[in-house]
């Protein structure tokens, strides 16, 4: 049986991996850089929002108050004039510290628990390649499936969604690679 204790390492490795290599993907490649549309006239745009002082959050519009409201002939003629927007209000001024914290926190996670669930599959001693094709799978769903719905239900381009779970397969082979490694023996 392994222990959980024997998972740590191989998934602070992955952690440690995965961080890096997703910080090279995202700040020293194009790969990521279109990912985001400009806002045309964006100083105007941002200067209009402002004095509605929106809290962090996110918001859509035109919105319904109901599903009754959805069907009146007010919300209907709203959706025709447009525009349609989803978006996602963050704090003013603040940096990417606690985002890129937390993403080494869920990447150490995901790690972990691809290994857990590896770990009542297999025993102490498992080949390699069998500890890496169990750990890539369940790091691979963790890292990229549930992205999918950013694209069925909220109109998230379909290529940001496909470079995104591209890079989960990257990040799903750096962990089973570290647990295939590290894998108690």
């Amino acid at each position: 049986m392994v222990s959980v204790t024997a998972l740590l390492l191989p998934a602070l490795l992955s952690a440690v991996l995965v961080f890096v290599v997703s910080s090279i993907v995202h700040m020293a490649t194009p790969w990521h850089a279109g990912d985001f549309n400009r806002l045309p006239n964006e100083d105007a745009v941002l200067a209009a929002l402002r004095p509605f002082a929106l809290a962090p959050g996110q918001y859509v519009g035109p919105r319904p108050s109901g599903m009754k409201d959805m069907g009146s002939p007010e919300f209907q003629e709203k959706l025709k004039l447009g525009p349609r927007v989803m978006m996602t209000v963050m704090p003013a001024g603040s940096g990417m510290g606690a985002q890129m914290a937390s993403w080494f926190v869920y990447s150490f996670i995901v790690a972990l628990f691809a290994g857990y669930v590896t770990s009542k599959a297999i025993r102490v001693g498992a080949d390699y390649k069998v500890v890496f094709k169990f750990v890539a799978a369940i790091a691979f769903a963790a890292n990229s499936m549930g992205l999918w719905q950013m694209s069925i239900w909220y109109r998230r381009p379909w290529r940001v969604t496909l470079k995104s779970t591209i890079d989960g397969v990257i990040y799903a082979c750096l962990a089973a690679g570290a647990f295939g490694w590290l894998w108690p023996r």
